[in-house]
């Protein structure tokens, strides 16, 4: 065995094949992706018909998670809308109070990990919100449009979808 043998298998150690996720089923796939399509497009379309601001980027995330993974803790109803409030909350409270200041954007990124956690409303794709915060430096109502009002459309697809086209039920919890 060569150095670069040694050094390549202490770098990358042998993948157990055995714990690898079983593939979903084409089915299942297309399924979740429309259903991805699908909250998208709903809030696409409200918030062009209200002319109000309903998108964000993290949604796109949250819709891996509701559709592709709906029974997960992550994907539920309580977890979803306040993990978006509380990180989108994070995001604009240390934008305000302490400015774009090289350490409030990865200080507001760790409270909102830490927030959710303590709440028990972990949502991954939410912890993007306080970037998108900084990015965009939007004012307080950011909280209601798009944070709270697209959160709510999303679960409220996720929930008709899953329940009558998936025939699943979800949520597991509110």
């Amino acid at each position: 065995m060569t150095q670069r043998d040694v050094v390549k298998k202490a770098i990358f150690p042998a993948v157990d094949q055995a714990n690898i996720p079983a593939r979903p089923s084409l089915k299942l796939s297309v399924l979740a992706g429309l259903g991805g399509f699908l909250a998208i497009a709903a809030i696409t379309a409200l918030s062009n018909g209200l002319s109000l601001p309903l998108i964000l980027g993290s949604f796109g995330a949250s819709c891996m998670i509701l559709f592709g993974l709906p029974d997960s803790p992550l994907a539920q109803p309580r977890n979803t809308v306040f993990g978006h409030l509380i990180c989108s909350f994070m995001g604009l409270f240390f934008l305000t109070f302490f400015g774009d200041f090289w350490w409030a954007l990865p200080t507001a990124v760790g409270c909102s990990m830490a927030a959710m956690m303590l709440t028990r409303t972990v949502h991954p794709p939410a912890v993007s919100n306080p970037v998108i915060v900084f990015l965009i430096g939007p004012d307080w109502s950011f909280l209601f449009m798009p944070t709270f009002a697209g959160a709510v459309v999303l679960v409220l697809v996720a929930f008709f979808y899953n329940n009558f086209v998936r025939k699943i039920p979800y949520p597991r919890y509110w």
